[in-house]
């Protein structure tokens, strides 16, 4: 089989506008892409992509599950079906879901991959990493699927990318002590939840931009206080539900923003 990326110096990441739920695109500097969560079972995700990727360009390195939660995995049941996909990552959780059933059964089919990732953990392609901050190895696991979430941090184009899941602000703490500096991009933890973005996290990490992927919900999200959180420590914040998708091209320290994508 022949696939088609783009090749550039540049880095690429998109907060994708999926509704009430994650996703973000990377394409590496080279061409490989990397898909982490694909929202909720709504469509969303296929037409996110439609409008960034050119319409032949089909495969996806890795695909990234941050938590079997429906909100993270549910588009990814279509992606699976209609692209093509190296090796889906995941933090080793299973789900009884039938969405999340359906998943493994046509990832079968396809004999696509998964890989069970913890804490120590990395993916590199040339001189760009993938470290895996959270969960920790041989943990036990939680009643909360949220803090067992894999938190990954990106070092790419010298910059700091942090995907932080749906973590709480005890799991945000902890990542601050395993990462130990600061942060160029932050992924907001749950959709800007008052119980993520904790003070002394964001004072750690003093994020430069902030991307929330959020839609319409019944949750308040983002609410008032993660988003005073992030504007005390400075953050430029941009959020799917009033900008769209959001694509930052990075080459150096150079960030460019487009949204409404």
């Amino acid at each position: 089989r022949i696939f088609v990326s783009v090749r550039s110096s540049d880095l690429e990441i998109y907060a994708l506008a999926v509704g009430q739920g994650d996703s973000q695109l990377i394409r590496l500097p080279g061409g490989p892409k990397l898909l982490i969560d694909g929202g909720p079972p709504n469509g969303g995700l296929l037409a996110a992509l439609a409008g960034v990727l050119p319409a032949n360009d089909h495969y996806f390195d890795l695909v990234m599950i941050s938590h079997p939660q429906l909100d993270h995995f549910g588009g990814l049941v279509e992606l699976l079906r209609r692209y093509e996909v190296g090796l889906v990552l995941t933090n080793g959780q299973e789900s009884d879901q039938a969405a999340y059933q359906e998943l493994k059964k046509i990832a079968e089919e396809k004999n696509i991959g998964f890989a069970a990732l913890a804490q120590g953990d990395a993916v590199s392609y040339l001189e760009d990493r993938l470290d895996i901050l959270w969960p920790a190895v041989n943990q036990s696991k939680a009643k909360n699927p949220n803090d067992d979430a894999l938190v990954a941090a990106l070092f790419s184009n010298n910059t700091v990318t942090l995907f932080s899941a749906d973590i709480p602000a005890a799991i945000e703490r902890k990542i601050a002590g395993v990462l130990k500096k600061p942060v160029d991009i932050l992924k907001v933890a749950h959709h800007g939840s008052k119980y993520s973005s904790a003070a002394d996290f964001l004072a750690a990490i003093r994020p430069k931009l902030a991307l929330i992927g959020v839609g319409r919900n019944s949750y308040g999200h983002p609410t008032p206080a993660a988003l005073e959180r992030l504007a005390g420590v400075g953050a430029a914040v941009y959020r799917t539900d009033q900008d769209g998708t959001v694509k930052l091209v990075i080459s150096g320290k150079k960030i460019e923003i487009f949204k409404g994508l």
